[in-house]
């Protein structure tokens, strides 16, 4: 049975040169986490220490938010809390509202992209600039993003040397990345300088001492942060950590494992207002709290969103974020998507191959095959389940109870081996599709086989 899924890998599938290329630079920095990974010695031990520390802080977030909010209000900082994306939206336009902000500029954030702010501001009649590079980049395509840390990673540099023609005038056929990333810098810094207020999103949130902690490697953060009196940081409740020293195991894990680097180039930690200016934190829950409830799948919070899953995904390297239907895709996307709305997002299930390959290189063990399994297990149950796959399934499963029946099939199973090769890869099936012979060799092999001789 076709999925959404299935259908847009396809699509994506036909421009073969562009497959190859985003399989083959996704697996490059699947590489370099692996080279990384082992100039530690230690690594699986921190892997463990994350994998522990993630589930103690999920398991004690009324103390540890509690804390961060008592130490962050003591730094002059206001902390609010919104219970779904609604209230996200609403309060940081209250915010922004209240202090007549109309040119607003924001570091990337996944949580503003799962909560819809972008268009709620825009429609209340605020700008919204992304200061990210990626984000920019598709900002002005009106598209999302496709992957959680490389945001425009399936965009090559011809289209956007044509982008910027049109919005920044910058010399057509000019795509020479440096001259681009000049011209996209020099449009951004007026964004900058004109912004009334900038936001972060925050990797990390420490309970200790009531500060945000932001990893970024173009400085867009700091440098949105930098002009602007009115600062608004948010994060989803899970990314609460109790201190500074259970913070360093996140951040030695987490750029080796998306990016490949020891760290990202800027961390910066957002603990005070600057002088004269204002600092506003939201702690945003939007069904973290439910997922929390559930035993089978609680272990996704541990999610650090640093993208190795994506990375190594075999499937999502080559169907492209776009042909997931939940805004994040990949491994983690499906099971979040599943946990948000799992009649709306269940069709993305299927892009799993199962090879346990997610689950291999997660830096905090977030049992993401394991839990992609358990859903499967559940299609049937949300009467979702393909009624291909049914059938399939009650046929094996009669002649898995039936050994005589069994044993039959298997030594009749060797007729397969004596029939032609167009029998078997034929555009009839799936298998054998795009795996037809050259119709001269085919003739050739048909030859040779009526003679005997293979």
């Amino acid at each position: 049975m076709s999925t959404k899924h299935s259908k847009a890998a396809g699509a994506f599938l036909k421009n073969r040169e562009m497959a190859a290329w985003h399989d083959e630079t996704l697996w490059m920095v699947r590489a370099k986490r692996d080279k990384m990974s082992k100039e530690v010695p230690e690594w699986e031990q921190l892997r463990d220490a994350a994998c522990a520390l993630k589930m103690y802080s999920n398991s004690h977030l009324d103390q540890l938010l509690q804390e961060f909010e008592k130490n962050a209000l003591a730094n002059g900082a206001y902390v609010y809390w919104a219970k779904d994306a609604d209230e996200y939206c609403k309060i940081i336009y209250n915010i922004l509202s209240g202090h007549q902000v109309k040119h607003f500029i924001k570091s990337k954030s996944m949580l503003a992209e799962e909560c819809g702010l972008n268009e709620y501001l825009e429609e209340k009649g605020i700008e919204v600039v992304e200061s990210d590079l990626g984000e920019r980049i598709l900002q002005l395509m009106h598209k999302r993003p496709s992957h959680i840390v490389m945001p425009a990673i399936h965009i090559k540099k011809e289209e956007i040397g044509e982008l910027f023609v049109r919005e920044m005038g910058t010399e057509p056929g000019n795509n020479d990345q440096t001259y681009l990333t000049h011209a996209a810098r020099k449009n951004l810094r007026q964004k900058f300088i004109h912004a009334e207020a900038a936001m972060t999103g925050a990797n990390f949130a420490v309970a200790s001492t009531g500060e945000c902690v932001v990893c970024t490697n173009e400085g867009n953060a700091d440098m949105g942060t930098s002009q602007p009196k009115l600062q608004i940081t948010a994060f989803g409740l899970e990314k609460i950590v109790p201190d500074r020293e259970a913070l360093g195991v996140f951040t030695r894990l987490l750029a080796r494992s998306g990016t490949g680097q020891p760290i990202t180039s800027y961390t910066s930690h957002y603990r005070k207002p600057r002088k004269g200016g204002e600092l506003h934190i939201i702690i945003v829950d939007n069904g973290r709290s439910q997922i929390l409830a559930d035993q089978e799948h609680v272990k996704t919070l541990n999610c650090l969103r640093c993208g190795a899953c994506m990375n190594t995904c075999p499937v999502y390297r080559r169907s492209g974020g776009y042909s997931y239907t939940y805004f994040i895709p990949g491994p983690i996307g499906i099971n979040l998507g599943m946990l948000k709305a799992p009649l709306h997002y269940y069709d993305n299930v299927s892009a799993c191959s199962l090879c346990y390959s997610c689950q291999n290189v997660c830096p905090a063990k977030v049992d993401l095959a394991d839990q992609i399994y358990r859903w499967r297990q559940r299609m049937d149950g949300l009467g979702v389940a393909s009624k291909e796959k049914k059938l399939m399934s009650g046929g094996m499963k009669f002649l898995m109870e039936r050994p005589a029946l069994f044993n039959f099939a298997l030594k009749n199973a060797s007729i397969a081996n004596s029939l032609p090769r167009w029998a078997l890869y034929n555009d009839m099936n799936d298998w054998g599709k795009e795996h037809e012979m050259p119709k001269f060799v085919k003739e050739s092999f048909n030859e040779m086989w009526k003679k005997g001789k293979v």
